[in-house]
Formats: C-alpha cells, sequence, structure tokens
C-alpha cells in the first residue's frame, strides 16, 4: 500500500487543493483536513506531504493568470496548514505524553530512592539489634551451661529439662541471629566480579559434606565447565546453600542423588534433588527468612539458607525460582545476570 498511496495520494491533493483555490469554503479546508489524517495514518510524513503540495501548486501556477500567482500561493499555503494540523496535533500529544511520562519517572525515581533509603535504615537497624543480641545470649547459654556442669547432680530431672530446653533456645536463637547478621552484611558487601569456576567450587562443597557425614550415600553429578562471572565468596555461599539444602533434604531418600547443571545453554543453572520436595501452592514462602514448609523435627533448620541464595542472586543481577514435588524432590534455578533483550 506504502508504494501505491503517494500517487494516489498526490493526485487526490492536487484536484482537493485546485478546487479550495477556486471556492475557498470551508469544506475544502475540512478535505485538507482529512488529507492530513489520511497521510499520517498511512505513513506519509511532513516533508513528503510538502513536497506534494508544492508540485501540486507550481503546476496550477503554470496555468494561472498573470499577476495571480502571490495570491493564489497564500490561500494555498491555508490549505496546506490545514493539511499540516493533525501531525500539529499529533506532536503536541506526544510532547504532553512525555513530558507527563518524564513527571511520573522523576516521581518513581524519588520514591525508589526514599524506599532504598528505608531500606537501608531498616537493614541497618536489623543489624545493630541483632548485633546487639549476641551478648546477652551467650550470657544466658554460658550460665546455663555452667549450671548443668556444676549442679547438675543436685538438681532434679524437671530442672535439668527446664535447662537443657534452655540451653537448646539460646543455641537456635543464636544460630537466627547469626542467620540475620550474615543477611544484613550481604547487603553491605561490596561485589567483586571475577571469573568463577562453579564446577570446582561446587566439587568442594559436596567434599565438604561428605567429610562431615561419612556415612552418607549420595550420588552427585556435577556438570564439567560450569562458569559464571561474580564474587567467589558469595557464590560459595549460594552453592554451600543450594547443594547442603539438598543433601539436607535428601537425608530420608532410599538411592539419594543431586545434580548441578546448566539448562540447555541459557545460562540458568539448576540444582536439582530427588529428595523431600515440597508443595509449590507455598513456594513464595521459600525465600521469605524463617519461613520453612518442614517441621524442625524432620530436617533442622534456621529457615535463612534460601533468603541468603535469594539476596546473592539478586546482587549479581540475576534472579531465582523453585519447582518441586512433595516426596519427588526440588529444584532450584537461577541466573547470575540480567537476562540479554
Amino acid at each position: 500500500m506504502m508504494e501505491q498511496l503517494p500517487a494516489e495520494f498526490a493526485n487526490e491533493y492536487a484536484a482537493a487543493l485546485a478546487s479550495f483555490l477556486e471556492l475557498q469554503d470551508e469544506a475544502g479546508l475540512q478535505r485538507a483536513y482529512e488529507l492530513g489524517r489520511s497521510a499520517l495514518n498511512n505513513g506519509l510524513g511532513v516533508v513528503h506531504l510538502a513536497t506534494v503540495h508544492n508540485r501540486a501548486l507550481d503546476a496550477m501556477l503554470a496555468h494561472a493568470a498573470p499577476g495571480s500567482a502571490g495570491r493564489l500561493s497564500a490561500v494555498a499555503n491555508s490549505f496546506l496548514t490545514e493539511c499540516l494540523s493533525p501531525f500539529e496535533m499529533t506532536l503536541r500529544g506526544y510532547r504532553d505524553a512525555n513530558q507527563r511520562l518524564h513527571a511520573i519517572n522523576e516521581e518513581l525515581r524519588r520514591a525508589n530512592a526514599a524506599a532504598d533509603e528505608t531500606i537501608r535504615d531498616l537493614e541497618s537497624f536489623s543489624y545493630s539489634v541483632a548485633h546487639d543480641l549476641q551478648a546477652p545470649l551467650r550470657a544466658i547459654a554460658g550460665f546455663g551451661r555452667m549450671v548443668l556442669e556444676e549442679s547438675a547432680a543436685a538438681l532434679g530431672t524437671r530442672a535439668l529439662s527446664y535447662l537443657q530446653r534452655i540451653s537448646s533456645a539460646a543455641t537456635r536463637m543464636s544460630d537466627l541471629i547469626e542467620g540475620l547478621l550474615s543477611l544484613a552484611r550481604l547487603s553491605r558487601s561490596e561485589i567483586r566480579r571475577v571469573e568463577v569456576d562453579l564446577t570446582a567450587l561446587a566439587a568442594e562443597v559436596v567434599a565438604g559434606l561428605r567429610a562431615a557425614e561419612p556415612g552418607r550415600e549420595v550420588e552427585v553429578r556435577i556438570q564439567p565447565n560450569l562458569r559464571a562471572r561474580g564474587d567467589p565468596r558469595l557464590l560459595r555461599q549460594l552453592l554451600e546453600n543450594l547443594i547442603g539444602n539438598a543433601w539436607k533434604f535428601t537425608a530420608q531418600t532410599t538411592g539419594a542423588r543431586i545434580d548441578l547443571g546448566e539448562v540447555a545453554g541459557s545460562g540458568v543453572l539448576v540444582v536439582r534433588d530427588n529428595g523431600a520436595g515440597f508443595d509449590e501452592a507455598y513456594a513464595d514462602k521459600l525465600f521469605v527468612p524463617f519461613q520453612r514448609l518442614h517441621r524442625e523435627t524432620e530436617f533442622p533448620g534456621t529457615g535463612i539458607g534460601l533468603a541468603t541464595v535469594q539476596r546473592i542472586v539478586e546482587r549479581h543481577g540475576g534472579r531465582i525460582w523453585a519447582e518441586g514435588k512433595v516426596g519427588q524432590g526440588a529444584a532450584f534455578f537461577f541466573s547470575l545476570s540480567p537476562p540479554v533483550g
């Protein structure tokens, strides 16, 4: 259509201009406006429109009466102005929309800056509170151990049970506080991006898990030549948490298996296991601090590990998500950079 329209449009424009030069009526100006709308809707630009106008006017002036060229040109200009009015209105609309968009973006920038400042304040507050809680907690745990060591024989069964519960609760709270501090440190530390051999790093993590539990028989398959750019310390922590998670949740599985690899050259990595799995209806809770989908009596933990993993992934510009089914294992997918395109 674009190849045929200019010739048809030029003829239509010339006829309408000729009629207007003769009658100089409102109907002619309305026709000019309609021609402008047609040109705009069909992708013709202002330069093309001006060219069509000048050629049509030159052809008419060539046959005009002597001395009438100036008057006809002035009348023709009003026709062209009306024809260009849809372009002007569209341009004004774009300009107004851009101004509104700029104002919205500026408001969003200010809101984001305020939110970032609030988040930094909350993280700083959480870090300070967690740090300050450690000293009294250590005192509780320490004095509890002293009582157990020095006065156990003088205490009754119920008193010993209470002290053991206090000690156990203090240890758990200490673990939770340390998890909070670790999570807070992730937001405060600088990211150092270098080339990291994830295959070698994962093998070291698995070796540590096997050394800690030599009685476990777990088949671990790590894809060769997995590499990424990122902070080595944080990526080690990420793999320790994800592989350690898979190791923990396959503890009750016969023929336990853990896989680490890339998803079909996509840059997305996955840690997959055939362990306890989870209900995908609650998948959004996996990465929330202290949210756990299994009882602590089944699988111990603080509920901080996956929140830490998510923070590490996000600090590298990537994303993480999980899939799983109860009793059929889980898979954690993650990227370490924003998607391309």
